[in-house]
């Protein structure tokens, strides 16, 4: 049996791009696109366990009218349940008002009881929008999808599913431009603070601005590689974009991430992950969240029944230290996190350096990391990690870090990358945690108190490069040489024009 390859995966679900081009743009079409293709394996699954059914009971000896009825009994099967008019081979075929049939098989996965983890994923797109997607569209997409089978059994391994989506929201973020950094971190990124956290197995992990869920399942995945039960971790996350919250839904689920808690809404006023009237806590917290927010909601803050603001409110037009400031009080005793924040939030005066200083009095910083400018989607400014931890080992207390990775990456197309060894020496920096001669310095936080609980990194890390020292009494007696030669050459020059019968110089 001929499995489906990842390259084979990709390629089909960029050809699936190609035909909605045009009328959409990227941060639309990839709405459909996910959709359909969370269909198409929910369908391939559903039709695996099925078969299996079927010939479980027919071993049994019971008579097929009984094995048809007891195969309509949602409570059978492992995973999610699919009603007969939402089945692939009521849909494949269809060529006209193919729209709606799919809007109703979407509503009828959604309606069934056993599928409750759905309810909202698959509803968020309209295919029912015969000027944006006419029925001809819809039925190449159907084409395309039918022509591969999506269960299990006939994937080259596990992890393409997930890694096929990973690439085609990588892909629509690039086309998507400032639209794609709402939804995407580069990996690259993502890799960076996972590796700075080392979440382990048994970890509660929390993002609470998660985008299409990149931070949460580079999580799973570094415990997955390092030895540990990925299952064995709890995923929570909070998102305001309703189809984004869709998209990270279906990234979980595709990833493995069955039990994720991906709440929607907006996580400073109204965070959704709270028992009893407080917020819950976490183990490992890390977030990309949007660079100064300006109505990012000071009035609610300013009467948080979550105490979360304990070290001052920040200012109304920069959102960046409510979500530390909401990160910090997600941890629990012994928690860490990492959020990228641009530059701003590091010196500026006034709320901001009143939140700073708080931080640096509780020995809360543990780093603070320069990233080079242009890798983000959205905007070409530089942003550093800061990274937070709650429970710092004893030769890193009242000490913070300062890194400058500024100038490490690689020109790709229009946007700057971080390279494998850009990363490598970023954690290796941080996990040896010493000087490091114009690049990381270890700073003693009486050091910072006196500059104004200032952190600019280039306070603390010296990159200018020593200009070579001028001898100048060499350069004196060079010039003398060179007069020299200079009044020479002019009396050969005059000798030889005399003879011609010119004027002299």
């Amino acid at each position: 049996m001929e499995k489906l390859t990842l390259q084979q995966l990709e390629s089909k679900l960029w050809e699936c791009a190609d035909v909605l081009r045009g009328e959409l743009s990227a941060t639309q079409y990839m709405d459909y696109i996910f959709g359909m293709l969370f269909l198409k394996r929910m369908n391939d699954e559903f039709s695996a366990e099925r078969e299996i059914r079927f010939n479980e009971f027919k071993e049994q000896g019971m008579i097929e009218k009984e094995i048809e009825e007891l195969l309509n009994d949602p409570s059978i099967y492992e995973t999610f349940y699919i009603p007969e008019r939402a089945r692939w081979d009521k849909l494949k075929n269809l060529n006209l008002n193919i729209g709606p049939e799919l809007d109703k098989a979407f509503k009828a996965i959604e309606d069934e009881p056993k599928n409750s983890e759905l309810i909202g994923v698959l509803t968020t797109v309209n295919y029912n929008d015969k000027e944006r997607v006419p029925d001809k569209k819809l039925s190449q997409l159907l084409l395309i999808f039918d022509g591969m089978n999506l269960s299990n059994e006939y994937l080259e391994s596990e992890d393409i599913l997930g890694d096929a989506y990973q690439y085609l929201i990588k892909q629509f973020a690039d086309e998507g431009g400032k639209k794609g950094g709402e939804f995407y971190t580069p990996t690259e990124v993502v890799k960076i603070m996972v590796n700075l956290l080392k979440p382990e197995e048994g970890d509660r992990i929390y993002d609470p601005t998660c985008g299409s869920g990149g931070m949460l399942i580079q999580s799973i995945r570094y415990i997955k590689e390092h030895g540990g039960n990925y299952k064995n971790v709890s995923l929570y996350g909070q998102e305001i974009n309703l189809s984004t919250w869709a998209i990270c839904k279906m990234n979980m689920l595709l990833h493995g991430a069955k039990g994720a808690d991906i709440q929607k809404g907006d996580t400073i006023r109204e965070p959704k992950h709270t028992e009893g009237g407080v917020l819950k806590t976490y183990d490992r917290v890390l977030a990309n969240p949007p660079f100064s927010l300006k109505n990012w909601g000071l009035e609610e803050a300013s009467a948080d029944e979550f105490h979360r603001f304990s070290y001052g409110l920040p200012p109304k037009s920069y959102g960046d230290l409510a979500f530390v400031s909401h990160m910090v009080a997600s941890l629990n005793q012994k928690g860490k996190m990492a959020s990228v924040v641009p530059h701003g939030v590091l010196f500026r005066g006034g709320a901001e350096q009143k939140i700073r200083t708080g931080f640096l009095k509780d020995d809360l910083i543990e780093a603070v990391i320069g990233l080079p400018q242009n890798i983000f989607y959205g905007t070409g400014i530089p942003a550093a990690i800061i990274v937070i931890n709650k429970n710092k080992v004893e030769e890193r207390r009242n000490k913070v870090l300062f890194i400058d990775s500024s100038n490490d990456f690689v020109k790709e197309g229009n946007k700057n990358k971080l390279r494998d060894e850009d990363i490598e020496k970023i954690v290796k920096a941080f996990d040896e945690y010493k000087d490091i001669e114009k690049y990381a310095s270890v700073v003693d936080l009486k050091t910072i108190e006196e500059n104004d609980c200032n952190l600019n990194i280039s306070r603390y890390v010296d990159t200018t490069e020593e200009e070579e020292e001028v001898d100048i009494p060499l350069v004196l007696q060079d010039i003398r040489e060179l007069k020299m030669k200079m009044a020479d050459s002019e009396e050969k020059l005059n000798g030889y024009l005399e003879e011609l019968g010119f004027d002299t110089i």
